[in-house]
């Protein structure tokens, strides 16, 4: 049974070994992959930031290195933010390469605040994605 917590617990221990010195903004994120196993990943920044990695794709390609190709729920956790913060938008779209839209999506800061959603509401209308199912 899917607990949105315990993912949500991996994905703040993912947070915990992120390297980011430019920012100071610490985000690990935990997927469920369809062989029941979690994959975690963190955010990698470089001072040439945009090679920075976002802790959603560290994730994504740990679980595509160990063999996964679906990906069954994503938690996130930032651990400088009060505030709950989503994937962005380039996260989005390669998750979605491996998610259902209706795949749980779960985030949320250092606050008790929590946002539960799912990917199609985070990516709506993925044409390209359902282009690829035919």
């Amino acid at each position: 049974m899917l607990d949105l917590d315990e993912l949500f617990e991996a994905a703040q221990t993912a947070a915990a070994g992120a390297y980011a010195p430019y920012s100071r903004f610490r985000v690990g994120a935990a997927l469920l992959a369809g062989d029941g196993n979690i994959y975690r990943g963190c955010n990698v920044e470089n001072r040439s930031y945009g090679l920075t990695i976002c802790a959603e794709r560290n994730a994504a390609a740990q679980a595509v290195a160990a063999g996964q190709r679906r990906f069954m729920a994503l938690a996130i956790a930032a651990l400088d933010s009060d505030a709950p913060v989503g994937p962005c938008g380039a996260c989005r779209q390669v998750l979605s390469e491996f998610m259902g839209s209706d795949a749980p999506v779960y985030f949320g800061g250092a606050g008790p605040e929590r946002v539960r959603t799912s990917l199609g509401e985070l990516l709506p209308w993925d044409s390209l994605h359902d282009l690829g199912k035919r």
